[in-house]
């Protein structure tokens, strides 16, 4: 709902040449009920793809409207549509009186403030000058905007011309057929980096089950992909380095007594402050005794110790990351099996800008003799290629412990995680999932991966393997599967 203070109404203005566009669709306006109810499921499945894309509660600017029940669909607490056609803004403003809507061709866009998403759901083959409409949309963007578009396939084309003749869809003043590409390179020249696309919806009818099977499962897979009918890209503002940043390094640690010192003495100082978060929890070796003992000796240092109440390393993440106190979140596992001297490569990539969280990658260089065995090198390879699949973005190592982004972002991952739910033991899942849902830009960095020097790994090849496996399918059903399984409210 729109907020009671709400900056003033934007101006309405119609470019000239959006005047037959507007023209069409203010006739439209009379019949725009029964062509929604006719193509019913195709409207249905679009509103479960945005809805699992744009949070509840965020504000959200839509161009290209047109009746308005996509964004009322996404329940954001200040939406704004616009539409070239003053008749579907009339039937948008009478459909959901709560939110805002103007007449206004998007180049043209003047709403004096940003918005968390931008939504263009197929408006692009309508657009008079895409470089103009995103020029615009970058004015009402802030860093962590995402602007999501989802338009035709060119593919589709012949089976649209079919259907309109038909009379099955109705026939619109088409002006563009913009591939994939094309929107790519227009997005960048207007300011935006892509962070993921993908292709979705191979049956545009609702048919239960069946819809499910084709739009879930069928339309991920090789060659059927390339027949969807549409095509999604999310994009990001090009990012600016920012300023010096405070640093908050969470190292989960049980039966690691003998790494406690060198993690302390190793750890560079990062921006303008960094801290160290030891979790600890069932240890048998003394290593809560050790980070006490250690702390006293370093005074020097700003240490700390939480005592972990739950179980498991993912557990633990959570626990420091609660207590930590800066602006940055890095994880550094205990075993130092990733060298703390490697985080400040970490950290400027993210005060920079060029991602919004860094992964670390072991299986880029040669792999240390002893540090990684076999199969456990297999099983990272055959988890990364699935994440690939089901997040839409590279990551050739998804099993790395050391990972690193702002509490911000963190703290909007950990908003819903309701919606994944407590699955994950060891936290990589959780941090990537929850990224990736929010489209954070998520990038590889390199390390070297060192062989233990003391104690043995917690990690049980067979056991945890199994458990990867169930929360990895777990994790295609709720990103490829599950979003089309209509749910209520």
């Amino acid at each position: 709902m729109k907020p009671v203070s709400a900056p003033p109404a934007p101006v309405e203005t119609v470019a000239s040449e959006d005047a037959e566009v507007a023209a069409y669709f203010d006739e439209f306006a009379a019949v725009d009920d029964r062509w929604a109810r006719r193509n019913r499921g195709y409207h249905e499945q679009i509103e479960l793809v945005y809805r699992f894309l744009v949070p509840p509660g965020s504000t959200v600017l839509e161009i290209g409207c047109g009746g308005g029940d996509l964004l009322a669909a996404l329940r954001p607490s200040d939406g704004l549509g616009v539409d070239v056609s003053a008749r579907m803004v009339e039937l948008a403003r009478s459909r959901h009186p709560g939110l805002e809507f103007v007449q206004a061709s998007g180049e043209r866009l003047d709403a004096g403030r940003t918005f968390d998403y931008v939504v263009l759901s197929d408006l692009v083959p309508y657009a008079h000058d895409l470089v103009a409409l995103f020029e615009t949309l970058r004015r009402h963007s802030h860093p962590r905007t995402r602007v999501i578009v989802n338009s035709y396939s060119q593919v589709w084309r012949p089976l649209i011309r079919v259907a309109e003749l038909l009379r099955l869809k109705a026939r619109k003043p088409v002006r563009n057929w913009v591939t994939p590409h094309d929107l790519v390179n227009v997005l960048g020249l207007a300011g935006f980096e892509p962070v993921t696309g993908t292709r979705r919806i191979l049956l545009p009818k609702r048919v239960p089950l069946l819809g499910t099977v084709m739009n879930g499962f069928v339309a991920n897979l090789w060659p059927f992909n390339h027949l969807c009918l549409t095509n999604w890209i999310v994009a990001r503002p090009l990012p600016a380095p920012e300023s010096e940043l405070t640093v908050s390094v969470v190292c989960p640690c049980r039966n690691e007594a003998g790494n406690v010192r060198a993690a302390i003495e190793r750890l560079p100082e990062m921006g303008r402050a960094t801290e160290l978060v030891f979790v600890e929890g069932g240890s048998i070796d003394d290593t809560r005794g050790e980070i006490e003992r250690q702390i006293a000796a370093h005074p020097e240092h700003d240490v700390s110790l939480v005592v972990q109440r739950g179980r498991g390393k993912g557990d633990a993440v959570r626990e420091g990351f609660a207590a930590a106190k800066h602006e940055v979140l890095m994880i550094l596992d205990g075993d130092l099996s990733v060298a703390p001297e490697d985080l400040p490569k970490f950290y400027r990539v993210l005060q920079d800008g060029r991602a919004e969280l860094v992964n670390g990658s072991r299986l880029v260089y040669d792999l240390e003799s002893g540090s990684m065995r076999f199969l456990n090198l297999l099983g990272n390879k055959l988890f990364s290629a699935l994440f690939r699949l089901i997040v839409g973005q590279q990551m050739k190592d998804t099993l790395c412990g050391t990972k690193v982004l702002h509490r911000d972002d963190y703290a909007r991952i950990a908003a819903g995680r309701a919606y994944f739910g407590d699955f994950d033991p060891f936290g990589d899942f959780d941090l990537l999932l929850g990224a990736g849902r929010l489209a954070l830009r998520i990038a590889d960095l390199p390390v070297r991966y060192h062989a233990r020097t003391y104690g043995q790994t917690n990690i049980s090849r067979f056991h945890h393997g199994l458990l990867l496996l169930r929360m990895t399918a777990f994790a295609f059903w709720k990103f490829r599967v599950g979003i089309f399984q209509r749910r209520a409210g």
